[in-house]
């Protein structure tokens, strides 16, 4: 007798009904998928410290590390949530898609489950605000005392660098001052911007002025930026790492005019035996500007005084002659 299985007959009503049957096995797609993540971590030729900053710059304050900390979070928390719904759209489209024509279970007016729609997303936005307000808080507290106070007047366009020995709310001084020019032919010249020298490990105080228009202070570094605004004085304090000394480039968030392209600034910042001989240094070099300056000021003041003497000695000797003249 001949097999069934043997005829065309037979294959024909053995293999639609194992094609129709046949699903997708997961075990043979999770190798796959685990190289194709591998390849593309290696893809993005990023250490993993840079690859865990997503992006961000390495900071080098407190400030900037909290801030760090808080993009992190987010990003965990974005990826979570992406995960979760992308999971629940592949699992409908493959476990539940469409096999007859009857209608599956509806989950219309399901309270638990409208329930969690709106709770969750509530719940995730709560925890996000109260983790942005709370560092919010901390970044800009300026209590604490700072070792360097610094004005920073932002210009069309460049920016000035006034070092005092208190804060602008305080009435503090100016010690001595770091200025920028303006390039003529509109470009960025490193050599004509002025730099912003910092201690390490040191708590900076910055007040922020501008003169003319709204512009914004920003190194990258620092990982936020505040807005220079005329009329209202911001402020905001960095406490710099112990291992921050080097060289950094600040810049205008804001656009300011049309040469708001070369509005940046060069950040240096030294151990701090190295910023206190550079301080006193400048320190002194004001304080010989302003002493020849004042010197300047009183010979200008004496060469009038002479001029107006001698004019005077003059118009009394033409006095008395005529006097003279009219006895005899």
């Amino acid at each position: 007798m001949e097999d069934p299985r043997a005829s065309p007959l037979g294959r024909q009503s053995v293999s639609p009904t194992r094609q129709e049957n046949r699903r997708p096995n997961p075990r043979r797609w999770a190798p796959r998928g685990a190289a194709l993540a591998v390849l593309g971590l290696a893809a993005t030729g990023c250490a993993s410290n840079d690859l865990t900053r997503l992006g961000m710059p390495e900071p080098i304050t407190d400030q900037a590390e909290r801030v760090l900390s808080l993009w992190q979070g987010s990003w965990v928390a974005a990826f979570a949530v992406g995960i979760l719904v992308w999971g629940l759209i592949i699992w409908s489209v493959i476990f539940h898609r469409k096999r007859s024509e009857q209608l599956p279970p509806q989950v219309r007016y399901n309270m638990p489950i409208e329930a969690l729609y709106t709770v969750l997303p509530i719940v995730v936005i709560s925890v996000l605000f109260f983790f942005t307000a709370r560092d919010q808080a901390i970044i800009l507290d300026t209590d604490e005392p700072a070792d360097v106070n610094i004005e920073v007047v932002a210009f069309q366009w460049a920016w000035q660098f006034n070092y005092l020995d208190d804060t602008k709310e305080n009435g503090g001084e100016v010690l001595f001052s770091e200025t920028g020019i303006p390039n003529p032919d509109g470009t960025a010249d490193p050599s004509t911007q002025t730099t912003l020298v910092l201690p390490e490990g040191a708590t900076v105080h910055f007040d922020l002025h501008s003169p003319d228009v709204i512009h914004s202070f920003w190194i990258p570094e620092f990982g936020f930026k505040m807005d220079v605004v005329p009329g209202r004085d911001n402020a905001f304090q960095a406490s710099l790492t112990e291992d921050s000394a080097g060289q950094y480039i600040g810049r205008c968030a804001e656009l300011c005019g049309v040469d708001h392209t070369r509005m940046l600034f060069n950040v240096e910042v030294l151990p701090q035996d190295e910023y206190d001989a550079w301080a006193a240094e400048q320190e002194q070099a004001a304080v010989t500007a302003d002493n020849e300056a004042a010197e300047a000021v009183d010979s200008e003041a004496d060469s009038a005084d002479g001029s107006g003497a001698e004019g005077s000695d003059a118009e009394g000797t033409g006095s008395g002659a005529a006097d003279a003249e009219e006895n005899e």
